[in-house]
């Protein structure tokens, strides 16, 4: 399994996308290149979505600027990030429109709409799933999925 490495700074602008939903459910996507055993995220992607407060989905328009933006920059999803309206946990509905697809690909849920997280509480507010070889997300620590470099 990859673990990613995400920059400091990513995190801070993860959170102020989520944020500016306010009461609304929202993804991100994290955008890398794989290295050996790592995926380093360079890019915070804020795809095109239909959203409320309790889905999000990315439409056909929104996959294909999606698909043209990684082919263009030669990135891959390293992680989708999404908000819910209170617990975070991985609803059926999140593994009917993850974006992620690929064993071992993460998908990190951040509670009440991320409107109580910062960047310093992030790693302890947002829960992490890895899909298995069963496709199926299992939560897993964040210390074993993703690491915060300078």
């Amino acid at each position: 399994m990859s673990v990613l490495e995400i920059p400091s700074a990513l995190i801070v602008e993860t959170v102020e996308h989520l944020r500016a939903a306010r009461y609304s459910e929202r993804v991100v996507l994290w955008l890398g290149r794989p290295h050996a055993d790592v995926v380093t995220v360079s890019q915070v992607y804020v795809p095109i979505q239909i959203a409320d407060a309790g889905y999000f989905r990315i439409p056909s328009d929104g996959m294909a600027a999606l698909f043209g933006h990684m082919r263009a920059a030669r990135l891959m999803v390293a992680a989708q990030v999404h908000t819910h309206p209170q617990e975070a946990f991985h609803s059926p509905v999140d593994d009917e429109w993850a974006i992620v697809r690929h064993e071992g690909g993460l998908s990190l849920v951040v509670p009440r709409f991320c409107q109580k997280t910062t960047a310093a509480s992030f790693g302890i507010d947002a829960k992490v799933f890895r899909l298995d070889a069963d496709d199926v997300f299992v939560e897993v620590p964040a210390a074993t999925a993703y690491k915060v470099i300078e």
